[in-house]
């Protein structure tokens, strides 16, 4: 259940209100909001001189859901904002990992020549073999800082486990948490207490209410500032890496008031399908989309097979721009 109070509760007594009755406080939109768990299906007797407006929920979607708040949340990514009537479609783009200074500065003078605002590289990579690269770390991180400052880009990288999770807060401008990663409590939790800008990924074997869910740790700890990212899921198909869902990304643009945000690099795996899935996502009407490009794809230290190289990615984006249009959205 979501519970407002009423104007004249302040936020001290709002907090002490929530700490007696097992429920989540925060502030939004200048009112203070008390989250119970679904279960809840009335008022508690001790908040109904203090409720102005409720909601019940049947399931724990609750801060996500477009019955809570009808319109699309907006979030900013740098100087961009994404959601609401803004009409956006940001592309993210940049190596799957920073491998070092001349590899991310040849990816951030491409993005800067194209007018591209959004700068994602990972420095802590998930990998499923631990012989594999697992990334540059903290000097990725200052790297993509680097980046950041000659260049001006919002910074979008991947947070791997919550051994790391205040590093890649202190340095990102935009937190991602992986498809491996979103069910890592201590990650959300500590995404809930930022106000910087939080990319949930979908895990390849998450259902859409789990995937909100994660959403929702977020959202209930304070941050609403939360993008959704649909990569892709496993299932019977081996000819690809994954399968993009966009059956579930028009699911989540119903059902849900975040953003959506859609990876067609990790879904189809193979660079060759990654502009035609690239075109099919714009023509949905979405707020993003993130694609992997490597100066020389070639000799990539992770995910070599399905990032785009230079001129395939400049090619990739004129055709973009006729299609946002044509749903009425804007290649930013």
């Amino acid at each position: 259940m979501i519970i407002h109070l009423k104007k004249s509760v302040n936020s001290t007594e709002a907090a002490k209100l929530a700490a007696e009755n097992k429920a989540f406080h925060l502030v939004s939109q200048g009112i203070n909001v008390l989250v119970t768990g679904s279960g809840v299906k009335e008022v508690p007797a001790a908040l109904e001189s203090v409720t102005e407006a409720h909601w019940v929920f049947p399931n724990d979607m609750q801060l996500a859901s477009r019955n809570y708040r009808p319109e699309t949340r907006e979030v900013k990514i740098g100087d961009v904002t994404v959601g609401g009537k803004t009409g956006n479609t940001i592309l993210i783009s940049g190596p799957c990992s920073v491998e070092s200074e001349e590899q991310i500065r040849q990816s951030s003078e491409l993005l800067k020549s194209l007018g591209l605002t959004a700068l994602r590289g990972g420095c802590y990579k998930p990998r499923t073999s631990p012989y594999s690269f697992q990334g540059l770390g903290l000097e990725g991180l200052k790297l993509l800082a680097k980046m950041r400052e000659e260049y001006g880009f919002a910074v979008v990288t991947e947070a791997r486990d919550a051994t790391h999770i205040d590093e890649i807060i202190e340095y990102a401008d935009v937190i991602q948490v992986g498809a491996k990663a979103m069910y890592d409590q201590g990650i959300l939790r500590a995404c809930a207490k930022t106000q910087k800008t939080v990319l949930i990924k979908r895990g390849f074997g998450t259902t859409l209410q789990e995937f909100v869910q994660a959403a929702e740790f977020v959202l209930s700890g304070g941050n609403e500032n939360v993008v959704l990212c649909e990569r892709g899921i496993r299932t019977f198909e081996t000819g690809t890496r994954f399968t993009l869902d966009l059956c579930g990304v028009e699911w989540l643009k119903h059902y849900t008031n975040l953003p959506v945000i859609l990876d067609p690099s990790h879904a189809m795996g193979y660079a060759y399908g990654v502009a035609g899935l690239s075109r099919a996502c714009i023509a949905l009407g979405v707020d993003g989309l993130l694609v992997e490009v490597h100066p020389n794809p070639k000799v990539a230290k992770s995910d070599a097979s399905q990032q785009l190289n230079h001129e395939e990615f400049k090619q990739l984006l004129q055709t973009l721009h006729p299609i946002a249009a044509s749903v009425g959205y804007k290649m930013v």
